[in-house]
């Protein structure tokens, strides 16, 4: 048996930090990986494509989108298998419920392991969430009532791997990687980690068209096969339409704007897609520095982004100190505190914020 396994597309994600039409290509960009999902299960000629959650967001999904979904699926003949998760929850007011899908898809919908038997011997057991949080440990207290290999579906956290997620990542629907192997699940697709992570007996795609800035290589969809005595091969495959990429640019030996403008100029020329730069270094402590007259910069891109990371302005503050002016005797109150970090810090602020200036971060 062979399948091909995605989850957390997050079709009409918000994207909030990119301009609106930058923000509509993005989402344009999450249909185009659903298609190429669906003709790679095709060329390899997959027996079943499983999504564990996460497909659309409940709070922001469009008619539209409802009728791309609809159609999209309709068009192979692929055996589509969907586990709602906390952002598409199943209601009886959710697309899910809603729409008139084509025999080919199956939903899961109880907050509890229900089975598709897939071939004689070979089960696929599913769940849904029912609300946009609170959901428990589908695999606790669940046995596999029949014989054969069991597969498993389902948005949910295993518990273990939360730390190796994104920060502020929930543990929706939390259990524990021993669980499976007390349930009888061979191995377990799942969705909500969108960082991929591959183990015995589950496997997280990661989100398979990248959403935030920053993200780590190795996630899309999953091809896996599954041997009569229920033993899995993997293999990854990316799926992506998006181009993102996370630049730090340093800025040591820039005595000027122009100096700022050329050097991220140069680190972004080759690029395409959409481009964050994180600016760090020690420079002078009169170089002007807005994102705000950065952006510029990024009209060949679908979206840019200027952040302020660890710059540290320069000062000769030996010649401040002996200054006879309101910024020396504040600079010499500064020595009375004791932690050379904390000092440093409450200094520059302090010399910045004499001057009226507020586009530098302390580092």
């Amino acid at each position: 048996m062979k399948l091909l396994h995605f989850a957390d597309l997050h079709l009409d994600a918000p994207f909030a930090w990119a301009r609106p039409e930058v923000a509509r290509r993005r989402r344009a960009n999450r249909r185009q990986t659903l298609t190429r999902i669906i003709e790679l299960a095709e060329e390899e000629h997959a027996d079943l494509l499983l999504c564990a959650g996460d497909l659309f967001e409940h709070e922001r999904f469009t008619p539209d989108t409802v009728a791309f979904l609809r159609e999209s699926f309709a068009r192979t003949d692929l055996p589509i298998y969907l586990a709602p998760g906390n952002h598409d929850w199943y209601s009886a007011r959710s697309p899910y419920a809603l729409t008139e899908w084509s025999p080919n898809v199956h939903v899961f919908s109880e907050p509890r392991l229900t089975p598709i038997e897939l071939a004689d011997g070979l089960t696929l057991w599913g769940a849904a969430h029912r609300a946009p949080a609170n959901t428990g440990d589908f695999f606790t207290g669940f046995r596999a009532d029949r014989g054969g290999v069991h597969l498993a579906v389902a948005h949910a956290s295993e518990r273990s791997a939360l730390p190796f997620q994104e920060s502020g990542k929930e543990p929706h629907a939390p259990f524990d990687a021993g669980e499976l192997e007390e349930a009888g699940i061979a191995h377990a697709f799942l969705g909500h980690y969108h960082v991929a992570r591959d183990r015995e007996r589950y496997t997280y795609p990661g989100n398979p068209d990248p959403l935030e800035f920053g993200e780590s290589e190795g996630r899309g969809a999953v091809l896996a096969s599954v041997a009569a005595d229920g033993t899995l091969t993997r293999e990854r495959r990316s799926v992506n339409i998006s181009q993102v990429h996370d630049l730090p640019i340093a800025l040591e030996g820039c005595h000027h704007l122009d100096d700022v403008l050329q050097r991220i100029a140069i680190a972004i020329a080759p690029l395409s897609g959409s481009v964050r730069v994180t600016l760090s270094g020690e420079v002078s402590a009169d170089l002007p520095i807005d994102p705000r007259s950065l952006a510029q910069l990024g009209d060949h891109l679908d979206g840019f982004v200027v952040r302020i990371g660890a710059i540290v302005p320069s000062y000769d503050l030996e010649a401040i100190h002996a200054e006879l002016t309101v910024r020396g005797q504040f600079a010499r109150d500064t020595l009375e505190i004791p932690d050379e970090e904390r000092r440093r810090k409450v200094l520059i602020t302090g010399l910045r914020a004499l001057e009226g200036r507020s586009d530098l971060e302390v580092a």
